[in-house]
């Protein structure tokens, strides 16, 4: 348990320190005028309040990537929480505070248009591809995973209700909706169920794309933020309230060692050891993304940043909404290293549910049946709050390509409705090659992103390292796992590292051949309205 709590401080620390030090390399200009009044149009682009911005951002970028993601990273032992302390800090909040700040200097740009400004046009042109298909991907993915989680909250409340079940005993309810298949809620089976939730999130998503973003989003948001702090609260309570527990006590690292000993560091190393087909390298890089590293965070960040007031602000944004989503991230992997016996009972989990089966049984277990549903819902709303801005993220992207003013809304409608029409077909595909092909996008653009940060930096003589050295990293990762894994070209394993590592060569030289600097300073950083 202290090894969780130990995470969190370093995750803190690197938020006052590190985040500091990035701000300082970046130099803000407090008396500049930021795009929320110099191009505040009522619709896209208004002034908030940071606290109410940083809320918003992180329900925006935590979709269900900082809880599936860390329930599956558990399979590979506690190396899992390593990856989302080390990457969050020196990765995922330096690409999102980056992000944001140059989209403020920008106008509010998307970051197509940053990677088309200070990596060339040819850049521009396959992100702003490759973005779109993440958007598209993002918004399907997270209409699913609620509708499953809210059909199975549907039938444990209704379609249980008439039945001598004992309400206090959560492991009962669900074994009686698990094995009832002929159970019915009003008339419907449970196929249905998720049907009727698809169909109603699609609508609240139609409506939070086309509305202002004050209409809908800056008003449901703190409710749905009470829920997320409820459950983050909440499994942190449940986790050490178990673990402390004297007649059942949990051992937060018997997934590793069941003998109870403790973790050692020779257990430790043994989860770096290459796993049948589920090497670590890359794969738990890309399993855990939206916890460490995530190029969605890219498609929303401009969102928030065409409302920041200030620039002083962008760090406590950007940088701290990133911290705070690690720290989601680090619950939920020390719920998938605890909660089950060992790993194959994790798998096994799993297999049968995909990781909603997880969040499902160990927040009922935890809380109750009342408080498990709360934090079950506390959950929802991520995917949700993600799912809705990246369906705006995408018609603002698409209206910038071709130049529609999104005034109006009969222009705002003339992209949505084709939109939402893909992603309507898109959802109907298997879930589980939706999500592989989405973790991929996701790391490639956050690859993308931080080359951004990197190009940006070097061109204005800046501590281009920062950016640089994590964008190397993460070019390594996508490249062995488009050429090793089989959405990819399904080489042998040794050979597609040597490629990875080939081709993050090959982006080094191109980089610095063809990036020349531009001056010293950034000269945006000197306007002021």
């Amino acid at each position: 348990m202290l090894w969780f709590f130990f995470c969190v401080a370093i995750l803190v620390f690197g938020y006052f320190t590190y985040g500091k030090f990035i701000e300082k390399i970046f130099v803000i200009n407090p008396n500049r005028t930021t795009p929320a009044y110099s191009d505040q149009d009522g619709v896209d682009y208004m002034p908030m309040s940071k606290t109410k911005i940083w809320l918003i951002q992180l329900l925006n970028i935590a979709g269900t990537g900082p809880i599936f993601g860390p329930i599956l990273g558990a399979l590979y032992g506690p190396v899992a929480m390593l990856w989302i302390v080390i990457g969050c800090i020196f990765a995922g909040a330096v690409h999102d505070y980056f992000c944001g700040m140059l989209s403020i200097r920008n106008g509010g740009a998307t970051m197509p248009y940053l990677a088309g400004k200070f990596l060339g046009k040819p850049v521009k042109v396959f992100i702003n591809v490759m973005a779109l298909i993440l958007l598209l991907l993002v918004g399907v993915v997270f209409v699913a995973s609620p509708a499953q989680l809210l059909s199975t909250i549907t039938f444990d409340v209704l379609g249980s209700s008439s039945s001598a079940i004992n309400l206090g005993n959560p492991e009962e309810i669900h074994r009686v909706v698990e094995t009832a298949k002929d159970l019915t809620v009003w008339g419907m089976d449970k196929a249905t169920v998720i049907s009727v939730w698809t169909l109603i999130i699609f609508a609240y998503y139609i409506f939070a794309t086309l509305l202002p973003i004050d209409k809908i989003i800056g008003r449901v948001y703190p409710l749905f933020g009470a829920l997320l702090l409820f459950m983050s609260v909440g499994m942190v309570y449940g986790l050490v309230s178990s673990h402390l527990s004297a007649a059942d006590p949990i051992e937060f690292f018997r997934t590793v060692n069941a003998d109870g000993a403790g973790l050692t560091w020779e257990k430790f190393t043994q989860n770096f050891q290459v796993k049948g087909d589920v090497p670590i390298w890359p794969l738990l890089f890309l399993t855990i993304s939206c916890g460490a590293l995530s190029g969605f965070h890219a498609t929303q960040t401009p969102l928030m940043a065409r409302c920041a007031e200030n620039e002083k602000e962008g760090r406590f944004i950007f940088y701290g909404a990133m911290i705070a989503e690690g720290v989601i991230a680090l619950v939920w992997c020390m719920v998938g290293l605890a909660f089950y016996e060992n790993p194959q009972a994790l798998q096994d989990a799993i297999s049968a549910g995909s990781p909603s089966k997880v969040v499902y049984d160990s927040s009922l277990h935890f809380l109750g049946f009342i408080g498990g549903i709360f934090a079950v819902l506390g959950v929802v709303v991520l995917p949700i709050t993600s799912g809705d801005t990246a369906f705006r993220a995408a018609r603002l992207q698409i209206a910038e390509i071709f130049k529609l003013e999104q005034h109006s809304l009969t222009k705002r409608l003339i992209i949505a409705v084709p939109l939402f029409a893909l992603g309507f077909v898109v959802s109907k595909l298997d879930f589980s090659v939706l999500w592989r092909y989405f973790t991929w996008a996701n790391q490639m653009t956050a690859m993308v992103m931080l080359w951004t940060a990197a190009g940006y930096l070097y061109r204005y003589n800046k501590f281009h390292w920062v950016a640089s050295i994590p964008a190397w990293f993460m070019s390594s990762v996508c490249f062995t796992y488009l050429a090793y894994n089989k959405i990819g070209f399904g080489l042998d394993y040794e050979l597609s590292c040597y490629i990875g590592l080939g081709l993050t060569v090959f982006c080094v030289i191109l980089f610095f051949a063809f990036l020349k600097p531009l001056g010293d300073g950034d000269p945006e950083a000197l306007v002021t309205e």
